[in-house]
């Protein structure tokens, strides 16, 4: 914190700047920031002992309860859909606690492996197949942007068949 008569630092929680005793201004409270629940990855508050939805204890001051990995859990959950089901399938399975993790994880190994078999399925049916595999490629990389952002807001949004496998398995 600086005095704002001389410029000089001062520890926060001062009163007065220790350079020229001037007063120094009341500190504004910082905005609460989040903290995911490791249990049920709930999004808390920071700085609360318990989870508000499941009641697990949160680690003190961590942006990653409950986490194996050192990843902020959107991040971690925008990343299990970068590549597809293939990353689905590596954050599923290192991250062993996190269940917002882990419900992406798990849902884009469904989304995206149904998507590639069904690709694959597709390119043998001529014509009829490859349109329809270009109508479903285009579908896969909405969805794919789509979820991406979700994820990365710390949204936990459930499609409607893969969201329920997910739910269960994560």
């Amino acid at each position: 914190m600086q005095c704002p008569k001389c410029g000089a630092e001062a520890a926060p929680g001062n009163q007065f700047c220790p350079k020229c005793g001037a007063a120094m201004p009341a500190e504004t409270p910082q905005p609460a920031g989040k903290v995911f629940c490791g249990k049920c990855g709930a999004e808390n508050v920071s700085g609360t002992a318990f989870c508000a939805k499941c009641g697990a204890p949160l680690a003190a001051g961590a942006g990653r309860p409950g986490s194996t990995m050192n990843i902020e859990p959107n991040v971690a959950g925008l990343l299990c859909y970068l590549v597809g089901w293939v990353t689905g399938l590596i954050f599923f399975l290192m991250e062993k606690e996190n269940k917002f993790v882990r419900f992406h994880a798990m849902q884009s190994i469904v989304v995206f492996g149904a998507f590639s078999v069904l690709s694959i399925v597709l390119s043998f049916i001529p014509v009829v197949g490859w349109i329809l595999g270009t109508i479903l490629g285009v579908a896969a990389f909405v969805l794919w942007i789509l979820l991406m952002i979700k994820a990365y807001q710390g949204e936990k949004w459930k499609l409607p068949v893969a969201g329920d496998i997910a739910e269960k398995n994560a």
